[in-house]
């Protein structure tokens, strides 16, 4: 018997704040809450929240902190919020929820990350279709609308999601370790996905990891931070 999607995803928030999305039916009441299509369609919440990051980021340095550097970042920030959830629904359960550009649903914070809803009433997915969600409904959209609003490489942004599907499987295998290798199972079938292929290697396990550890072809830019370093899947990284 499947396991309904509302205990699911309530199953999957204990893994971490980066997986939380909520499923109380009273908010769909609230019109606050935006479908994620909408992030494709009006620049204006995501543009904002590129200046909010650019302002943090601007003060913690001391410094004007560059546009470019303050979008990666914080679509490497949306890109774990939103790709977490569906790969630990498959990874723990089975069940692929439809977390997709319709049902997955955003509002905007302006002292924190976003919070998510959706709809636990809809069908679940094929969970075989997960690669196909998180690349083509989730992070194709959502990088171009970043670079639609600031002219930042594809290549970085395309990394940073690559990244956050290998930190959301690291987290899994962390928290869940029997399910450490489902997870660097199914976080390899989404890096697999065209849209992703050649953002970077899996190489043999270096702890916390299971299965694998990413290494990416690109760098989220955040060494241009003063004191900022790189991290440890870096392509300038030595590790």
């Amino acid at each position: 018997m499947t396991t309904p999607v509302r205990t699911v995803l309530a199953d999957v928030a204990r893994v971490g704040p980066f997986f939380a999305v909520g499923t109380d039916p009273a908010e769909s009441a609230d019109p606050t809450w935006r479908p994620l299509r909408d992030l494709g369609s009006d620049p204006g919440p995501l543009g904002d929240r590129v200046a909010h990051v650019r302002r943090v980021l601007s003060e913690q340095a001391g410094r004007a902190v560059e546009e470019r550097v303050a979008a990666s970042i914080a679509l490497q920030g949306l890109a774990a919020r939103l790709v977490s959830a569906p790969l630990a629904a498959v990874v723990l359960h089975g069940v692929l929820p439809d977390l997709g550009r319709d049902a997955l649903h955003w509002r905007v914070s302006l002292t924190g990350p976003w919070p998510l809803w959706a709809d636990p009433d809809r069908p679940a997915r094929d969970p075989a279709a997960l690669p196909a969600l998180v690349a083509e409904e989730i992070a194709e959209p959502l990088v171009a609308a970043v670079r639609a609003l600031v002219p930042v490489s594809a290549r970085v942004l395309w990394g940073n999601v690559a990244s956050s599907v290998a930190g959301a499987k690291r987290v899994l295998g962390t928290e869940r370790p029997g399910a450490a290798i489902r997870a660097a199972e199914a976080a390899a079938a989404v890096l697999d996905h065209p849209l992703l292929a050649g953002t970077g290697e899996r190489r043999p396990p270096g702890p916390p990891d299971h299965g694998w550890t990413f290494r990416r072809r690109s760098c989220c830019l955040y060494y241009r931070l003063p004191g900022g370093g790189t991290c440890g899947d870096c392509v300038l990284s030595r590790a």
